[in-house]
C-alpha cells in the first residue's frame, strides 16, 4: 500500500482502514472476531475519561526538553518508553502538531529519530537490552508514518524494519541484543508488532520472517496452554503467555487450537481474581492481555476490559500517574494505552 493511500485511509477514519489493510501473510490466517461497536463505546465511562485526562496531563508534564521519556526510571532516556508515551497520546486522538498533545508527539518523534543509528537500531545511549526499546519505537514510528507520511521518518523506519528482519534468529524469534544468538517470547512480540505496523503502512516484510515467528511461538506453548519464556525454559506465566497470544494475532492468526488453549489459560488471570493479584510484570502482561482479548473479541473482550479498566482506575495515584515496575512513566503510559483501547484510534489495534 502506498504512503499516500495509507494517509488518506487514516484520515477517512478507522472503518475505511479496516477494509483496506490486509493482515500479514502467514501459513494460517483467519478473520479476527468482532466485538459489537456499541459495547465497546459504552466501556468508556465518564470516570474513565477523567482518569485518562489526568494521566495524559501528568505524562505530558514529564517529557524532557529533548522529547524523551524515562529519565526518572532506571533505564534513563529511552526510545521504548518514549514510543509508549507517544502511543498513549495518539490513543487520545492527538497527532504530531495537532490536538492537545501534538507538541509532545512532535518531541517523541524528534527524540526517536535522533536515536536512529546507521545500522537502523533505535536506541539512546543509556539503553539496556535495546531490542525491547527498538520494537516499541519502531511500532510508534510506523503509526506516525501511516498518519502523516512524514519524510523524516521514511529512512529511519525502513532501516529499523530491516534490522528486525536481519536479526531474527534460527528459531524464529528475537532477544535483547540485535544479534541472531537466541530468542525469548517477550522480545519477539515487540518485534512482530513493529513488523505488523510497518507492513500496514506499505513497508515490505518477508513472509518467511512472519512464518518463522509463528513457528517459534507455537513451539513455546506448554501443555497447559500458557507459554514459556524461552524454548529451553519450562514454566508458563501470565505476561509471557499474553505476549504469545498477541504475537500470533499480529502475525495474522486469530482462530486455531493454539489461540483457544492460550485464551483459556489467560482466563485464570482475569483482573479481580485471587490469581491475578499475584502476577509478575503487571503492566507488560496486561498491555498484551488486553490486546489479545480485544482481538479475540466477543465475550473475551466484554469480560476482560471492564475488569482491567476498574482495577486501573482504582490504582491510579491522585496526581494522575501509575506506579510500574520500570517506573511511573512506563506504568502510566501502559495504563493509558489499555484504558483507551476501546477508542480504536491506533491502526495497530484495528481488527
Amino acid at each position: 500500500m502506498s504512503r499516500l493511500l495509507t494517509k488518506a485511509i487514516w484520515r477517512a477514519g478507522p472503518a475505511l482502514l479496516l477494509l483496506s489493510v490486509a493482515a500479514p501473510s502467514s501459513s494460517v490466517c483467519a478473520e479476527p472476531a468482532q466485538s459489537p461497536a456499541e459495547d465497546t463505546v459504552s466501556m468508556i465511562t465518564p470516570r474513565t475519561v477523567m482518569s485518562v485526562q489526568r494521566g495524559l496531563d501528568w505524562l505530558a508534564s514529564k517529557q524532557e526538553s529533548d522529547g524523551s521519556y524515562g529519565r526518572t526510571s532506571n533505564y534513563g532516556r529511552h526510545v521504548g518508553l518514549t514510543g509508549l508515551a507517544g502511543l498513549a497520546f495518539l490513543s487520545d486522538g492527538s497527532a504530531p502538531g495537532r490536538g492537545k498533545y501534538g507538541r509532545q508527539l512532535d518531541g517523541c518523534v524528534s527524540f526517536i529519530l535522533d536515536c536512529s543509528g546507521e545500522s537502523g537500531l533505535l536506541a539512546a545511549e543509556t539503553s539496556h537490552g535495546p531490542m525491547y526499546g527498538h520494537g516499541f519505537a519502531t511500532l510508534f514510528l510506523a503509526e506516525i508514518y501511516g498518519m502523516t507520511s512524514d519524510p523524516r521518518i521514511d529512512e529511519a523506519l525502513h532501516k529499523a524494519v530491516r534490522l528486525i528482519v536481519y536479526t531474527q534468529n534460527d528459531q524464529g524469534g528475537w532477544r535483547y541484543q540485535p544479534v541472531r544468538a537466541d530468542a525469548d517470547i517477550s522480545v519477539t512480540v515487540c518485534e512482530v508488532m513493529a513488523l505488523r505496523a510497518a507492513r500496514n503502512v506499505g513497508i515490505y516484510v518477508p513472509k518467511s520472517t512472519i512464518d518463522a515467528a509463528i513457528a517459534y511461538v507455537k513451539l513455546s506453548q506448554n501443555d497447559d496452554g500458557g507459554f514459556r519464556y524461552m524454548l529451553t525454559s519450562g514454566s508458563s506465566a501470565f505476561a509471557r503467555s499474553a505476549a504469545g497470544v498477541a504475537t500470533l494475532q499480529y502475525a495474522g492468526i486469530y482462530r486455531d487450537e493454539t489461540i483457544d488453549r492460550a485464551l483459556r489459560y489467560l482466563e485464570q488471570f482475569r483482573p479481580g481474581g485471587d490469581t491475578e493479584r499475584n502476577v509478575g510484570h503487571y503492566f507488560y502482561g496486561h498491555y498484551y492481555a488486553a490486546q489479545a482479548m480485544f482481538q479475540a473479541g466477543e465475550q473475551y473482550w466484554r469480560d476482560w476490559y471492564p475488569a482491567i479498566r476498574d482495577e486501573l482506575l482504582e490504582s491510579q495515584e491522585p496526581e494522575g500517574y501509575w506506579r510500574g515496575q520500570a517506573g511511573t512513566e512506563y506504568g502510566t503510559a501502559m495504563a493509558l494505552i489499555i484504558l483507551q483501547m476501546p477508542n480504536r484510534l491506533l491502526p495497530i489495534f484495528q481488527k
